[in-house]
């Protein structure tokens, strides 16, 4: 049986759903309360509420929680995939296509990119257009620009 919890994020409430088996989804709501927000936690979902925390507090770069998420193979081939891209860099849908194997699949590998189902876990926030410039990203282009800056952010250095 399928569980929930809520978490407040520098982005907004995220939702996190899992049993047993898995985190089947993370995703961002765009309310800005659920009705259900509590701070009791599932015990299936605490190990991925406190790696998520962890990450928004800079402290975490990776995860290492079982997830479960529901998708074609399709769909699955491009997230895994996506996993292989390594925290604060990026690359293009165009990248993803070349190493699924068939350039002529970007659409679809875009689309995939789209349905992701576990937010910021699988790191569609990462896939960038290939000229550079943010595209498509089902939570807002404010939240993927946030993300990214978060995971790669320009440090100054004192001259003195």
């Amino acid at each position: 049986m399928e569980t929930e919890s809520f978490i407040e994020t520098p982005l907004g409430i995220a939702q996190i759903r899992g049993s047993k088996e898995g985190i089947s989804s993370i995703s961002i709501l765009n309310e800005k309360e659920p009705a259900n927000l509590s701070d009791k936690v599932p015990d299936e979902l605490k190990t991925a509420v406190k790696q998520l925390q962890e990450y928004f507090k800079g402290k975490r770069t990776e995860f290492d929680f079982n997830v479960n998420p529901s998708g074609t193979d399709f769909q699955k081939k491009v997230w895994k995939e996506l996993l292989q891209i390594p925290f604060g860099k990026t690359c293009s849908y165009m990248d993803i296509a070349k190493k699924l194997g068939d350039p002529k699949c970007i659409r679809a590998a875009a689309s995939a990119n789209g349905k992701n189902p576990l937010w910021i876990v699988v790191p569609c926030h990462r896939v960038i257009g290939s000229n550079g410039e943010l595209t498509g990203y089902a939570g807002g282009l404010w939240r993927k620009k946030w993300l990214l800056d978060h995971e790669n952010p320009v440090k100054q250095q004192s001259l003195f």
